[in-house]
């Protein structure tokens, strides 16, 4: 099978070949009890360096050549297990090894690959980057599939919405599909109406592109049924309860969810886990045309609970309980779905922490485990009953945008559930997708959250 593109983008290193320089990755420590490289350690005693947390200084040789590197650690180096991405944005162009850290090899390449990553489709100057060498206690393949699901996501992400909308996600998915010899299924239009997909074609019917569900099956029966299901809003204006220009600007990142679905499909399907997979995505775009939907009309959904519209900027829940409720048809042992859905999450948890729910403890038990050992933070809210109320409506079976304002990451959460009613073992994530500050591991931009803690807990499936 040849090398799916994401491998590609995500190999800023080398197994073998020729000459490369050395990085000297240290701890305040190292420089004060000498135990480093009596070369490097004269050099960076003349240049006072201390190894502050991320600071690195280039070694000359001593003919005047770029000899090697020092790279800051920090006093406590655990606090930052990926701070080595720092070193893919700041070490010249050229090849290079790691010579001491007191870091997993593991921990060392993700942090270096995840730091590598650029969006530079639309620039003019792609500039060379460094390539690390990657040690020989590394697991090289299990590293480059992480890194590449977590590009699929940041680059589907990242793009804007004139080259990723409804039909270019469709193309992407189908890529994925395709290189994995998965099967796709996708129902289009007016279609969405006759295979009872109301609320997928209300939300996605006033834009050109047409809404659609798209459907991957890859698997062998019989193995663990795992359904993933991803937002995938295009773009979001708001509807006719329009964004200000302001909440607007990022809404090309409103496919967030079903980017980080189809990042870890990648990652299930390149381990060939044994899993039979579903990955589901309703896909739209939420415009403003004579057709669009309107606050106060009521739907059907796929349920068959109704829902009055009391904000058409709370479409993306619309689009996923037909999702969800087509997804737990069919009874999976584990139903996962991500969504970019409610500012009141990044009000509670900021955006770099993930919130999810569940429907069952020791399944959230086990994510939360999952990712503590990935250092991919996540963070459990609680489905309260008591907020139920808030659900309710004078005329129709639930409303899709509460009054008040109040936990509206838990109400969005409690409508979400009215959904999964045969599904044991559930969970929903409301995630960012977006790094809104560099970080060692990820520039300003698109960003994959919680799918290596997922990918984690999946594997254990088995």
């Amino acid at each position: 099978m040849a090398q799916y593109e994401y491998f590609q983008r995500s190999s800023p290193f080398f197994t073998k070949g020729g000459k490369s320089l050395p990085i000297f990755a240290v701890t305040p420590a190292h420089i004060e009890t000498a135990t480093i490289d009596p070369v490097a350690l004269d050099w960076a005693r003349k240049a006072g360096y201390k190894a502050e947390t991320g600071s690195m200084l280039l070694i000359p040789t001593s003919d005047g050549h770029l000899g090697g590197a020092l790279f800051g650690l920090g006093a406590h180096p655990a606090e930052n297990p990926f701070l080595t991405g720092k070193l893919a944005r700041s070490l010249p162009a050229g090849d290079w090894h790691i010579e001491t850290a007191p870091l997993t090899a593991n921990r060392l390449i993700l942090g270096f690959g995840l730091g590598s990553y650029r969006f530079d489709r639309y620039k003019s100057d792609k500039g060379d980057m460094p390539r690390l060498l990657i040690p020989a206690d590394a697991d090289a393949n299990e590293m480059k599939r992480q890194l590449a699901g977590v590009f699929l996501a940041r680059d589907l992400i990242n793009t804007p919405t004139n080259d990723m909308g409804p039909d270019n996600l469709e193309k992407a998915f189908r890529a994925l599909a395709d290189h994995y010899k998965a099967e796709v299924s996708v129902i289009t239009g007016e279609n969405l109406l006759t295979h009872n997909f109301p609320l997928v074609h209300t939300v996605g019917r006033a834009s050109s592109q047409a809404p659609r569900l798209m459907e991957l099956r890859w698997g062998k029966k019989g193995h663990k049924k795992v359904t993933l299901v991803g937002k995938g809003v295009c773009f979001d204006t708001g509807g006719l309860d329009i964004k200000p220009s302001s909440s607007m600007a990022l809404m090309k990142k409103d496919m967030g969810g079903a980017a980080n679905v189809m990042g870890l499909a990648l990652m299930i399907m390149d381990a060939k886990l044994k899993v039979d997979l579903r990955v589901i995505i309703p896909t739209v775009e939420n415009s403003i045309a004579g057709n669009a939907f309107r606050p106060g009309d009521i739907y059907p959904s796929r349920k068959g609970l109704t829902v009055q519209i009391d904000n058409t900027d709370a479409e993306g829940r619309l689009i996923l309980a037909d999702a969800l409720t087509y997804a737990d048809e069919d009874q999976p042992d584990l139903l996962i779905d991500m969504a970019t859905l409610t500012g009141a999450a990044r009000v509670a948890l900021g955006p770099d922490l993930p919130a999810f729910f569940s429907n069952d403890d020791e399944l959230a038990y086990e994510i939360s485990e999952a990712s503590l050992e990935t250092d991919d933070p996540v963070w459990r809210l609680p489905l309260f009953a008591g907020y139920e109320k808030m659900l309710k409506t004078q005329i129709a079976d639930l409303t899709n945008a509460p009054s008040g304002g109040m936990a509206g990451a838990i109400t969005a959460a409690l409508f979400l559930k009215r959904f999964v009613t045969n599904t044991t073992n559930w969970a929903h994530f409301d995630i960012f997708g977006w790094s809104s500050q560099e970080r060692p591991h990820a520039p300003v931009g698109g960003e994959a959250q919680a799918i290596r803690a997922l990918y984690r807990h999946i594997s254990n499936l088995g």
